[in-house]
């Protein structure tokens, strides 16, 4: 792809492994400058912040709590201060508790909330008054598919994305008139380095039926919609949830 972003500034939370880690790259790729969010993985993101730069790109890596509104905010200024603007989020960092819904505890409710929906909260409150002084910036959110059309034993993680949706929808209403788009890209199940290897290989037969494609998602699967979105060329795009999930669902 050749999407021009650069120059253009993107802070990509939970961006030191996996997904997030590969929208980093894709990013960069692009020719953005890249601020690469983690809460505890600095090893990591140090890694994929090492990686941007071998590849001729800039980077750098930034620690912050998303559940936590200061230190949201802290992250977000720095990141101004170092790179003078902020034109991309992405939400992507998650947490989840695969439970039955009456298994679980109000500390997991609380938990993945936090991150899940609160995260997003945070983080799109710090940008925007940045994105509506300069008049323009790009804000993509993902979710699972289990906000859209439920999934057992993720009750919770599916209810703070589903906030998460709506919370979208809203401001793309609210900052449309600044030239920011706002959009939640929905994903079926991606692998990655840190799933649970040993379960995926009991159940893949089973899983894949669920998927027309017959095969989940991986990264690379997700970052170019994330890059597409971010770009000028996907301006006239907001509000908008787009599933990227190998057919799992069509809604």
């Amino acid at each position: 792809m050749d999407l021009n972003l650069k120059g253009k500034v993107a802070l990509v939370t939970g961006g030191g492994r996996d997904t997030g880690g590969q929208i980093a790259e894709t990013l960069a790729a692009e020719g953005a400058i890249v601020a690469v969010n983690y809460r505890k993985s600095k090893d990591e993101a140090e890694a994929v912040v090492k990686s941007i730069e071998a590849a001729g790109g800039q980077a750098k890596a930034y620690q912050a709590d998303i559940g936590h509104y200061d230190q949201v905010t802290a992250m977000v200024d720095q990141i101004v201060a170092d790179f003078g603007r902020v034109d991309i989020l992405v939400n992507n960092a998650g947490y989840v508790v695969y439970k039955k819904f009456v298994d679980t505890t109000p500390e997991q409710w609380k938990a993945q909330i936090d991150t899940c929906l609160y995260g997003a909260i945070h983080c799109c409150h710090a940008v925007a008054p940045y994105m509506e002084k300069q008049n323009g910036g790009r804000i993509i959110s993902l979710v699972g598919d289990s906000s859209r059309i439920g999934e057992a034993n993720l009750a919770l993680a599916a209810a703070a994305r589903g906030g998460t949706i709506a919370l979208g929808k809203s401001l793309a209403r609210e900052l449309g008139r600044f030239n920011v788009c706002v959009n939640t890209v929905s994903l079926g199940l991606v692998q990655t380095a840190h799933s649970d290897a040993a379960f995926l290989e009991k159940h893949m037969e089973k899983i894949v039926k669920a998927y027309p494609v017959r095969r989940i998602g991986n990264p690379n699967d997700i970052a170019p919609m994330v890059a597409f979105l971010s770009s000028d060329e996907a301006s006239w795009i907001t509000g908008q949830v787009i599933s990227v999930n190998g057919g799992f669902s069509m809604v």
